[in-house]
């Protein structure tokens, strides 16, 4: 397994379960890769060192596969975003609405009155902005969404696809729970102590601060890969783009803005939005308080990869890259960066559970092990 993450986690305990022997190659002093928690010790606060990570998920497997290395305590996801001064409930929802244009409208007459704001002359959205225009109008998207889109991605949103916006960000009622999934929570005493107990087994041999050789591959049965895809084959067709995240952390004495989640939309406010970490935790109490301004930009060689930019140079690259992968062998490229797309927790662990379930199945009756279990172009 070539990262302590999710992905080779989850994989390595169901191959350790099956007799396999295991070995965990990872290039950071920890495991659980950007969900990573640690305790700070001056506040007692549980700290998201790569930024937030929220567990939601539908899939019932998963939520009773993570339930079963740590108990998920009840946390639901409620942000808040400030915009010219004042202070609103994400996303947009019929609070958002009735508050910034002062009105006490029911959720029949907010969708009237938005699809009234709507730009309808856009008939084929094809950018960022198209779509945002054509689902709630200039208003609502120059405060809540092009400000904060500009920052997150670098670009102007009429330089973005219109699939990034791929529906009505919108809500006619006053539900501000951000997610719509069935299981929400956090885990009780972090992501890194949940992946410890799933590499805590007799056939895992977990190697930190360790950096996997690719001509180590011919040493193993087989090699499940999660780092970047491109860094596999030593950027032979340049590096893929991604955004990276910088951290200014600081702390209150106190509690900071009330909430865990502020978002900043105002192109005046450098960075993206504050994250206060004892709210992710909200069963605890802590005095202190521990925050970090979030700022977004271009992923350099010796950052962390955060979002994966995929724009059409990027996507040029990839059709170069899988057609390297898929002429591998005894290679499989799986997680975030190794199939080059953004995937939420849940999804990640549903496919390191297919994997495993696969390169199972497959050796039994020595059938090949694709390079990919979900083809990242």
């Amino acid at each position: 397994m070539v990262g302590a993450g999710l992905s080779g986690a989850v994989i390595g305990r169901a191959l350790a379960e099956a007799g396999h022997r295991v070995e965990v190659f990872e290039m950071r002093g920890h495991i659980a890769g950007n969900c990573h928690t640690e305790r700070d010790r001056d506040t007692g606060v549980m700290v998201h060192v790569y930024g937030p990570h929220i567990f939601h998920t539908d899939d019932r497997e998963v939520w009773d596969y993570v339930n079963r290395f740590q108990t998920f305590l009840p946390y639901k996801n409620r942000v808040k975003t400030t915009s010219a001064g004042q202070v609103y409930s994400l996303p947009i929802n019929l609070h958002t609405i009735n508050q910034f244009f002062g009105r006490a409208f029911r959720p029949d007459e907010a969708r009237a009155f938005i699809d009234g704001l709507a730009d309808k002359t856009i008939g084929d959205p094809q950018t960022f902005e198209e779509q945002a225009l054509r689902f709630v109008g200039r208003d609502l998207y120059e405060a809540f969404l092009k400000g904060y889109t500009q920052k997150q991605w670098g670009c102007l949103p009429s330089d973005l696809p219109a699939s990034i916006l791929k529906r009505l960000p919108v809500r006619f009622n006053y539900d501000d729970n951000y997610f719509f999934h069935t299981f929400q929570g956090m885990p009780e005493n972090g992501y890194t102590d949940m992946v410890g107990r799933i590499v805590d087994h007799a056939n895992i041999t977990v190697h930190l601060q360790t950096r996997f050789r690719r001509d180590q591959t011919a040493d193993f049965d087989h090699v499940f890969y999660s780092g970047p895809l491109d860094g596999y084959f030593d950027c032979a067709f340049g590096r893929l783009g991604y955004r990276t995240l910088d951290f200014e952390r600081f702390t209150y004495d106190g509690d900071y803005q009330g909430c865990a989640v502020m978002n900043y939309g105002d192109l005046s406010v450098p960075y993206t939005r504050v994250t206060e970490h004892k709210h992710f935790s909200p069963w605890e109490d802590h005095a202190g308080s521990v925050c970090y301004r979030e700022f977004s930009r271009a992923c350099g060689p010796d950052d962390v990869p955060y979002y994966p930019i995929r724009l059409v140079r990027e996507k040029e690259q990839l059709a170069h890259y899988i057609a390297l992968a898929v002429r591998e062998t005894g290679v499989t490229f799986v997680g975030r960066l190794g199939t080059y797309r953004y995937l939420d927790m849940d999804v990640t662990i549903r496919e390191a559970l297919d994997t495993a379930r696969l390169y199972l199945a497959r050796r039994a009756t020595g059938e090949t092990v694709p390079a990919f279990l979900h083809p990242p172009g």
